[in-house]
């Protein structure tokens, strides 16, 4: 099983991520929250140094291939941005919503705790993973249908 963070060895590589909604709840496909994602990752471009190379957006998850001089301060800032804007879109738009993440104490968790960060060591790996970025929504579609 991948690592549940990028090792301090590695942390200016090109990484294949994923960020998982806690419970896999369908968050994004409403209320505009895929904005939210595009505008962090935006902010990061310009600010933090990240490069993006693949990237989907799905209902409940996030596939990234990216670097960055630190991805280890890219993953914690990224999720600690949209967690905050999340729970304010959340409390403005279906607040019920809100406890499904709710860990106690007025804190909440949207992400799940693994990014399940494989460094891209071979061009195969990178296209194999592009690929899989690429056809991740296809898929999604397919299976409906099914």
């Amino acid at each position: 099983m991948p690592s549940v963070r990028i090792s301090k060895e590695y942390i200016s590589g090109i990484y294949y991520l994923t960020f998982t909604v806690r419970n896999w709840y369908y968050l994004f496909d409403r209320h505009h929250r895929f904005e939210i994602l595009a505008d962090s990752l935006t902010y990061c471009q310009k600010h933090k140094g990240l490069k993006l190379y693949a990237y989907v957006f799905m209902l409940n998850h996030v596939h990234l291939i990216a670097s960055a001089p630190d991805m280890i301060a890219f993953v914690r800032d990224f999720k600690k941005f949209t967690s905050k804007e999340m729970q304010k879109n959340i409390i403005a738009t279906e607040p019920n919503v809100l406890r499904l993440f709710d860990r106690g104490n007025s804190a909440y968790e949207f992400w799940e705790k693994t990014n399940m960060p494989k460094v891209i060591k071979s061009e195969a790996y990178v296209i194999q993973k592009i690929n899989y970025i690429h056809a991740n929504p296809v898929r999604k579609t397919v299976r409906e249908k099914s």
